[in-house]
C-alpha cells in the first residue's frame, strides 16, 4: 500500500496490573474493573500504515504479509467501524501493520497495535485530536491500547489514560524474556472473562488491585526502585494466583525457570523483580547499571529464547503525514 499516514506505537508493561472488565455497552465498554499503572517501552514497536478510501466495500488490513478477514480478525474490523461512526465518515480504512516483536503472545501487541490504529486513523481522516481522545477511541479496541498513546509511566483509571510521570522519571531497565514465539491459547479478553466467572479468587483480586496500584503509585512518584519493583512483582503473583485457580494459565516451563532466576538474583544482592502479563514472557525490572550482567544470566536460562533489552520510551506519533494537494 503506498500512501497514507505512517503511526509508530509501543507496547507497554503493567506494572500494576487489571485484570477484569467492567460491564458495558458503546463507548463504556471494555472498561477495566480495576486500575493500573504501566511503563511505554522503547525498544519494541509497531508500524501501521493507514489511509481511508471511499471506493473500498469493507476495510482491508493486512497483518504483517497477511491480509486478514473480519472471521481473522473481528476485533480489529469491530475498531475500524468504530473509528468510522467516530470520525462520521462511510469510507473504509485500508491499512497495514507490523510488530518487530511476537504477535498476540502476551507482549502488549494489541496495545501498540491498537493504539497506532487509533492515531493513523484520526491523523489520515485529518483531526487533530489530543491524545486523551485518541487514548479513549485505542481503548474500544483494547483497554491497555489507551496507555500506548502516551510515553513514560501511564495509569489506566476508568476509561481515562493519564500520563503519571514521564520516560526518565525513574531509571529503569526491562528485560523480555521471550520464551516461545507462538501466539497463546486463550486471548486476554477470554481469560479475563473466565477468571471472573470460575475463580474463587476474581473478588480478593478486585479488593487487592487498587490498593496495590495507589501503593505502587506512590512508590513511582517517590523515585523508589526496590519498592516499585516489590509491589509490580507481587501485582503480577496476584493476578496470575486469580486466573491460575480459574483454570487459566498462561506460564510455561520457561517462565518458571525465569522467575527463580530473578528470586536467585534477588537473594545474591541485585535488585531485580519480575512481572508477567497474560503470557508465558518474563519481563525483569533492573537499574539501568546492571542491565548487561543481568541480561547476560537470563539468556542462559533454560527455555529463553531470547531477550529484548527495553527502556521507558516515548508515546504513539506519526511517522509521515500525507503530502498536502
Amino acid at each position: 500500500m503506498s500512501g497514507g499516514v505512517v503511526a509508530i506505537a509501543h507496547p507497554n508493561v503493567a506494572l500494576s496490573k487489571y485484570w477484569g472488565k467492567r460491564e458495558g455497552q458503546g463507548e463504556e465498554r471494555n472498561v477495566p474493573a480495576v486500575p493500573s499503572l504501566s511503563v511505554t517501552l522503547e525498544g519494541l514497536a509497531t508500524r501501521t500504515r493507514l489511509r481511508w478510501d471511499d471506493r473500498l466495500a469493507d476495510h482491508r488490513f493486512a497483518l504483517g504479509d497477511r491480509l486478514q478477514t473480519r472471521e481473522q480478525a473481528p476485533k480489529v474490523f469491530a475498531f475500524l467501524d468504530e473509528a468510522a461512526r467516530a470520525l462520521g465518515t462511510t469510507a473504509r480504512v485500508d491499512a497495514e501493520s507490523r510488530n518487530d516483536f511476537p504477535t498476540a503472545s502476551g507482549l502488549a501487541s494489541s496495545a501498540s497495535g491498537f493504539a497506532a490504529l487509533a492515531l493513523a486513523a484520526v491523523r489520515a481522516h485529518g483531526c487533530d485530536w489530543d491524545a486523551a481522545r485518541v487514548a479513549d477511541l485505542a481503548r474500544r479496541g483494547s483497554a491497555s491500547a489507551a496507555r500506548s498513546l502516551f510515553g513514560g509511566f501511564v495509569e489506566l483509571v476508568g476509561s481515562e489514560a493519564r500520563l503519571v510521570a514521564p520516560a526518565d522519571h525513574l531509571p529503569l531497565t526491562v528485560l523480555v524474556c521471550v520464551t516461545t514465539e507462538a501466539p497463546k491459547t486463550v486471548g486476554s479478553t477470554e481469560g479475563m472473562r473466565l477468571t471472573m466467572a470460575r475463580s474463587p479468587y476474581a473478588q480478593a483480586w478486585l479488593e487487592q488491585a487498587p490498593r496495590l496500584h495507589g501503593r505502587l503509585r506512590e512508590a513511582l512518584l517517590a523515585r523508589d526502585f526496590d519498592r516499585v519493583g516489590e509491589l509490580a512483582e507481587a501485582s503480577a503473583l496476584a493476578m496470575h494466583a486469580s486466573a491460575i485457580a480459574a483454570g487459566i494459565v498462561y506460564w510455561n516451563g520457561a517462565t518458571l525457570e525465569a522467575l527463580a532466576a530473578v528470586r536467585g538474583l534477588r537473594a545474591a544482592g541485585t535488585s531485580a523483580y519480575a512481572t508477567v502479563d497474560a503470557g508465558p514472557h518474563v519481563k525483569v525490572l533492573v537499574r539501568p547499571a546492571n542491565a548487561a550482567s543481568v541480561r547476560a544470566l537470563l539468556e542462559a536460562v533454560p527455555g529463553v529464547r531470547r531477550v529484548i533489552e527495553a527502556r521507558p520510551g516515548p508515546g504513539a506519533t506519526i511517522e509521515a503525514e500525507p503530502p498536502c494537494e
